[in-house]
């Protein structure tokens, strides 16, 4: 789904591009109500992981691949807003050091992977969450559901886009037939990933993640002939339920996913790129902007190893991407923190 320099026009790519600084800004603002001292770091480390993750290209139909898009997840996992953000580092990511997606492209991008995916997941899992047994299982099928929903819904979106700013001419019907039906198969695995995932999380730390939280529901006492509220658990100690083991273990299997178990990924185009074969679509595609860069292409310059090469250069994109997201996400969770400080507070004045 990665869109290259030359698909999309220069106008439509700007506009894109202010759509997608636009949702950045309301993200960032939006961000610092989801984000707390235990889940900043969580959310740098779902930015690594959907990175590691999205170089495991699985085989789809027909020599076609897929990969994982993570707004579904991330928006599970850590929220919203901050979902929005995890995809876009991501993407800032593998724009500037992999040659991965157009730096002219980048807003198509965000806007198409980052926001469309996780507005439209959350915005289904919120609803299932709602008419489902308030039970770990329900989160479970709600985030399945909300991710197999995504991920045609961003290939529809692209092809809306395309419509509007495409540099060939193509009928766009069969280009909407193409990626929707394509995407939706890339769906499923989108859908058995995100579910699994949040399954494993929620099992150890449901406290962690944050579509699950007022997920149990308060024990009823009678008093009186009245059932009434049950007085809430007393929460175990800070230290206690510190995410560190969570964070560790994510990290650990970031970094074996993408520097080892990636060199097995398949070497199919993705779904986007099968149809932009099949249909034209690619004509006027652009040499990257970073294509001279040592990581390009998922391979460190000079190695000839590939098994090597491509290890090392997962393994560095994990290490950048949770620096860099962790970084981002601290700067927000300290931005809440000034606006909710004393400081921040107006005092009465005196005569």
């Amino acid at each position: 789904m990665h869109v290259p320099d030359g698909f999309i026009d220069a106008p439509v790519s700007a506009a894109a591009g202010v759509v997608a600084a636009g949702a950045v800004a309301v993200s960032l603002k939006g961000a610092r109500r989801e984000l707390d001292e235990r889940t900043a770091p969580l959310a740098g480390l779902v930015a690594a992981f959907i990175f590691a993750v999205q170089m495991l290209n699985f085989p789809v139909a027909a020599g076609t691949s897929g990969h994982l898009l993570g707004g579904a997840l991330a928006a599970i996992l850590v929220g919203p807003y901050t979902g929005v953000l995890c995809v876009s580092v991501v993407l800032l990511m593998q724009g500037i050091l992999f040659a991965d997606g157009g730096l002219t492209a980048l807003g198509v991008n965000i806007t198409d992977m980052a926001v469309v995916t996780t507005v439209v997941a959350y915005a289904v899992f919120r609803g299932l969450v709602k008419i489902l047994p308030r039970t770990r299982r329900s989160i479970s099928v709600a985030s399945f559901a909300a991710a197999l929903l995504s991920v045609p819904a961003a290939a529809l979106a692209f092809t809306l886009i395309y419509a509007v700013g495409g540099t060939t001419d193509v009928a766009i019907g069969k280009v909407a037939t193409a990626m929707v039906g394509v995407h939706i198969l890339i769906g499923i695995g989108e859908a058995a990933i995100t579910a699994l995932t949040v399954g494993a999380v929620i099992a150890v730390r449901p406290d962690l993640v944050y579509g699950a939280r007022g997920l149990t529901t308060p024990l009823k006492l009678r008093v009186g002939g009245e059932l009434v509220d049950a007085p809430a658990p007393q929460p175990q100690p800070t230290a206690a339920r510190s995410p560190r083991k969570i964070w560790i273990t994510g990290l650990v299997t970031s970094l074996v996913l993408a520097g080892f178990v990636s060199f097995y990924a398949s070497a199919n185009p993705d779904g986007l790129e099968k149809v932009a074969q099949d249909h034209g679509i690619d004509k006027k595609t652009e040499e990257h902007a970073t294509s001279d860069s040592p990581l390009a292409d998922y391979g460190v310059r000079d190695v000839s190893d590939a098994r090597l090469s491509g290890g090392l250069a997962g393994v560095i994109g994990v290490g950048v991407t949770v620096v860099a997201g962790t970084g981002v996400f601290w700067a927000v969770r300290r931005r809440r923190t000034e606006d909710t400080g004393p400081a921040a507070v107006p005092q009465r004045e005196t005569v």
